[in-house]
C-alpha cells in the first residue's frame, strides 16, 4: 500500500516510469499512426507530462475519487489534449486511445510487480481500470464539449453572416431573410437592424422575406416584433417579398399584418420607401 492507503501504483510509477511511457508512447502510434500529424516529441512530452500528474495525483489523492483538488492538474492536461486533438481531426474514440491505450503497459507493470500474488494484483489491476475508464470519459466529455463550443460558434457567425443590413440609399436600410426565422435569429436580426439604424439614421427599414420558405404564425410574430422595435428607433418598416401562398397563409392565419407595408418584391418595396423620403426615380434621357 501507498501513503494514500489503497495502491501501489504511484510507488510502481517512480520505478518504472521510462519503461511504461516507451511503452506508452509505442502503443499510441501503432493505433494512431499518422493521425493528426502529431509529432513524436510532442506525443512523448503530453505522455510523460501525464505520468507525472498521474503519480502525483495518486500518491496525494485517493484512486476511487477523481474529483478532489489533488486531479486538478491532471485533468487539466486532459482537456488541453483533448481540445488539440479535436482542433486536429481527430474523433472522440481516437481522442480516448490516449487514456486507454496506457492500460497495457499499466497491467503489464502490475503483473510484473505483483507476480503470485493473485488478490494484490487484482485489487490493484481493478483500480487502475476504474482509474483508466473514468479518466477515459472525461477525456471524450471534454472533447465532445470543445467540439459543441466550435459548432455553437459557427452557428452564430452563419446566423450573422445570414442577416446582412444593406443601407440601400440615404435614409433607407434592407434586410433580405433566408431559411427558417426562429426566436434565436429574430433576437440577432433585431440587434443586428437596430444597430444599423442607429449607425445610418435611416428612417426606412425594408424586411424582404423573399428566401423564408414558410411564413406561419410564429413567423409572422417574429416579423411583427421586428417591426415594431425599428419603430421604437424611429424607422418605418417594409416588408418584401409577399408571394401570393405566403399571402394566404398569412390570411388563413388570422394574422394582422394591416398596420405595416407590403409589397411583392423589394424592387416595389425601394420604390415606396425612396417616396416615403421625398425622392423619385426616373429614366434618364438616351443621349443623342
Amino acid at each position: 500500500m501507498s501513503a494514500n492507503g489503497e495502491s501501489r501504483l504511484p510507488e510502481l510509477l517512480q520505478q518504472h516510469e521510462p519503461e511504461v511511457l516507451d511503452e506508452w508512447v509505442r502503443e499510441q502510434k501503432s493505433v494512431l499512426g499518422q493521425k493528426g500529424q502529431i509529432k513524436d516529441q510532442e506525443l512523448r512530452t503530453q505522455c510523460a507530462d501525464f505520468l507525472a500528474r498521474l503519480r502525483q495525483a495518486a500518491r496525494n489523492g485517493s484512486l476511487s475519487d477523481l474529483r478532489g483538488p489533488q486531479w486538478d492538474n491532471l485533468r487539466e492536461l486532459l482537456s488541453e489534449v483533448s481540445r488539440s486533438r479535436g482542433l486536429q481531426g481527430f474523433s472522440p474514440s481516437e481522442t480516448a486511445t490516449f487514456i486507454f491505450s496506457l492500460k497495457r503497459p499499466l497491467f503489464t507493470l502490475l503483473r510484473r510487480a505483483f507476480g503470485k500474488d493473485a488478490e494484490g494484483l487484482a485489487r490493484e489491476t481493478w483500480l487502475a481500470t476504474a482509474l483508466l475508464d473514468e479518466l477515459g470519459l472525461y477525456t471524450t466529455e471534454v472533447y465532445q464539449k470543445a467540439r459543441e463550443e466550435v459548432i455553437l460558434r459557427q452557428q452564430q457567425e452563419m446566423l450573422e453572416l445570414s442577416t446582412p443590413v444593406v443601407k440601400l440609399w440615404e435614409g433607407v436600410v434592407a434586410l433580405p431573410l433566408i431559411g427558417t426565422l426562429d426566436s434565436a435569429r429574430t433576437q440577432t436580426v433585431m440587434e443586428n437592424l437596430l444597430q444599423r439604424i442607429v449607425e445610418t439614421g435611416a428612417s426606412i427599414a425594408i424586411l424582404d422575406i423573399t428566401g423564408v420558405p414558410t411564413v406561419d404564425t410564429l413567423v409572422a410574430q417574429h416579423l411583427i416584433k421586428t417591426v415594431t422595435a425599428a419603430r421604437l428607433m424611429g424607422a418605418e418598416c417594409i416588408i418584401s417579398g409577399i408571394r401570393p401562398q405566403i399571402a394566404q397563409t398569412i390570411v388563413h392565419l388570422g394574422v394582422d399584418l394591416g398596420s405595416i407595408a407590403t409589397k411583392a418584391s423589394l424592387a416595389d418595396a425601394l420604390a415606396l420607401a425612396l417616396r416615403r423620403v421625398g425622392l423619385t426615380v426616373s429614366r434618364a434621357q438616351a443621349a443623342k
